[in-house]
């Protein structure tokens, strides 16, 4: 509530909050004082409080978007190890972290065996696009599963879909260890369908895209799902040993 009697800092703190202007609210004093030492103008002086807030509320939409994506670990494409990999092509994933698939709509697909960096990969891109303050969900393509079963049986799928329809990337990782009934393959069918043309998803798994029929019911629903997921796609496959193994080897 407004005060019917305040001195001039009472009112510039009541104002603050009342416009929920958190950041100014913290920093203005130490502008103030700047201003004074170094002869600011007025509206050099503006200007400033001006960035102060709006880099106080990016930095927080950041933050976040980073919590809410449930990133398993916090890496980087700078921490990948592409001298293990050497069949990876480093400029087409440095390319990724452009986030310029993103603006496209398209759809990225990461294949190879377990340990390879996929996750890692994948992990960092969505970590860029955070940070470019885009809405990100990573989930294992079993708990999103097993996610969209439990809302279906609360008759609440529709809501469900409608929340993810507002995520701009959509990472589904593993999706090579599902074994799919008729109900979890429509589901999956109609997220893909969904998504299709209007924002983008990133897919990593174990099983080149010719044996996909082993996760879905049979070669016609697997067609039906990759036709749509493939369409406007980046397919890159990562052939080669686990990092893992090959840091038990090393301790051998």
């Amino acid at each position: 509530m407004k005060p019917e009697i305040y001195t001039d800092d009472e009112y510039i703190e009541w104002a603050l909050n009342q416009l929920k202007l958190q950041d100014l609210k913290e920093n203005y004093e130490e502008e103030i004082q700047l201003a004074i030492e170094n002869d600011i103008g007025y509206r050099k002086f503006l200007l400033n409080i001006l960035k102060v807030e709006e880099e106080g509320r990016s930095k927080k939409l950041i933050e976040r978007n980073m919590k809410a994506a449930r990133f398993e670990n916090f890496v980087t494409i700078e921490s990948f190890d592409f001298s293990f990999q050497k069949s990876i092509n480093m400029e087409k994933i440095k390319d990724f972290h452009s986030l310029a698939f993103l603006q496209r709509k398209e759809n990225i697909i990461l294949i190879g065996p377990p340990g390879v960096g996929k996750t890692h990969i994948v992990t960092s891109i969505g970590i860029q696009a955070c940070k470019e303050k885009k809405r990100v969900l990573f989930t294992s393509a079993i708990d999103l599963v097993e996610k969209m079963s439990v809302y279906q049986k609360k008759g609440l799928l529709k809501k469900l879909f409608k929340s993810l329809s507002k995520i701009d990337l959509l990472i589904i990782d593993e999706m090579g260890h599902l074994v799919l009934d008729k109900e979890k393959e429509s589901m999956i069918f109609q997220l893909i369908r969904q998504r299709y043309e209007k924002n983008s998803l990133i897919i990593t798994t174990n099983l080149p895209l010719g044996e996909w029929d082993k996760i879905f019911t049979s070669t016609l629903s697997a067609t039906a799902v990759l036709d749509r997921l493939v369409h406007h796609c980046h397919i890159v496959s990562i052939p080669g040993e686990s990092y893992r193994v090959k840091g038990k080897q090393k301790e051998a």
